[in-house]
């Protein structure tokens, strides 16, 4: 019989309103469990256990799947088909990475393929503090860097998936060369390699703004 994906698949809001929530003695025991059990227990069919992994992993994997992607929207999509795929994958998942290296893997896959079907912008709202001066200084500084916010999305979209993923998960999710070759299933000398090229066309494209 197949396994019926816990509810809480389904993709968190991004500001939820403030509510008070009444936690049964089942789910509070769970919270309390370390990953790995979590995972096995998931392995062998406990929804609740898959639950209090998405509940741990969720924002994560959406502000990947949304800095890569560019839409909340198809942020959304990729992160609740990734979690459905990762509740269906999980029995054959042995450990080798951590769950979040792995569930990582699953949304840059989604966001590979969802690419594929339309055109998207990258979100860089992150270093909107860092390129955009605030709007206390001169009004050209600061429409020069919202010029320049908008040339780094277009910069960014006109490198490939697998670049702008090595880019994301290095520049704004500040992991490790082996950390990102673990979640694409690359060595780190592809993962140097993708990132020398992403730099060296961002550059090129970012020159006017430098």
């Amino acid at each position: 019989m197949p396994l019926r994906a816990p509810a809480v698949c389904a993709a968190a809001p991004l500001a939820p309103r403030r509510r008070v929530r009444h936690t049964t003695p089942a789910r509070a025991a769970v919270a309390e469990l370390d990953e790995v059990t979590l995972v096995a227990r998931a392995g062998d069919g406990d929804s609740e256990s898959f639950a209090e992994l998405v509940r741990r992993h969720h924002a994560g994997a959406y502000r990947l799947a949304l800095r890569i992607m560019g839409s909340a929207h198809d942020a959304d999509d990729v992160v609740q088909e990734a979690f459905l795929a990762a509740w269906r994958r999980i029995s054959a998942f042995r450990g080798a990475a951590s769950f979040s290296s792995w569930m990582y893997r699953i949304v840059v896959n989604g966001c590979a393929n969802a690419a594929r079907a339309q055109k998207h912008t990258v979100d860089v709202a992150d270093l909107q503090q860092t390129l955009v001066a605030p709007e206390s200084h001169s009004p050209q500084q600061h429409a020069e860097g919202v010029a320049a916010l908008a040339a780094l999305r277009n910069a960014l979209h006109s490198l490939t998936v697998g670049q702008r993923a090595c880019w994301v998960l290095r520049e704004l999710h500040h992991m490790s060369y082996p950390e990102i070759a673990e979640v694409l299933k690359v060595s780190p000398t592809v993962v140097r390699g993708r990132l020398a090229r992403a730099r060296t066309d961002l550059a090129e494209a970012m020159r006017a703004w430098m």
